[in-house]
């Protein structure tokens, strides 16, 4: 863990770890932590959208994980809100988790567009980046390289989902290839490798949303100050050294 402007900034590890804590030992249920994790996002699309979406064309990118998870949440807020959504999937059904397998479900059955195959990001008004979650280690491969890259040169303004995808959350280490987002939505505490000096182009502008971890978990691995007093989502201002 390192500390910045008074925020805890956490290795992957200890970020699984909060997670496991919070979910085994205060009994909050992952589907509640995706929830709010995928309204947190969508509330930030829509403000990068410039508050007025009804009709803006937004494509959610996702994994497999529970990353793609909160993708395909945000997806049905902004569907909810007036967007046109579609769901482009870098991983094959039989290949995804069992709780964002759930969230894709439910897509499915309010009507929102699934996409296997083929697609033109430029087309979109915002691309939503939840393809890799924050225990990437290694270069993306297959598909989810490919969605990448057709993001990355798409011109549209991307929104990453609490690292980058392709950016290892511990180090700051861009992958080949690696997301380079307008803003990126960091969930519960900050990375450490957010702080490193190279993950600086790939970031964009970073927030930080509440996704409801308690505060005795944030407490335990020694965030002292309270971090969501007055907003769910607040902006973090980082000075690479």
């Amino acid at each position: 863990m390192q500390e910045w402007a008074g925020v805890a900034y956490v290795t992957a590890e200890e970020m699984r770890k909060i997670d496991n804590i919070t979910i085994r030992d205060f009994e909050v249920d992952v589907l509640i932590l995706m929830e709010n994790a995928g309204r947190a996002s969508a509330t930030l699309a829509r403000q990068m959208l410039g508050r007025t979406i009804f009709g803006k064309h937004v494509a959610c990118l996702v994994g497999g994980g529970n990353n793609g998870g909160d993708g395909m949440v945000a997806a049905r807020h902004l569907s909810n809100w007036g967007a046109v959504v579609e769901v482009i999937a870098g991983t094959a059904q039989d290949k995804m988790k069992s709780v964002p397998l759930g969230q894709l479900h439910i897509l499915e059955k309010m009507g929102i567009s699934i996409l296997w195959a083929d697609y033109a990001l430029r087309d979109y008004d915002l691309l939503i980046d939840g393809l890799i979650g924050y225990g990437l280690e290694d270069n993306p491969r297959d598909r989810i390289a490919t969605i990448i890259k057709d993001a990355n040169t798409s011109g549209r303004p991307i929104l990453a989902l609490d690292v980058p995808s392709g950016m290892n959350a511990t180090t700051g280490k861009a992958y080949d290839p690696c997301i380079r987002a307008t803003a990126t939505l960091t969930l519960a505490l900050p990375k450490t490798g957010l702080l490193a000096r190279e993950a600086s182009v790939y970031l964009g502008d970073l927030y930080l949303a509440d996704i409801s971890i308690p505060r005795k978990v944030y407490q335990s691995i020694g965030q002292k100050s309270m971090l969501f007093q007055k907003d769910t989502l607040q902006r973090i201002q980082l000075v690479h050294s």
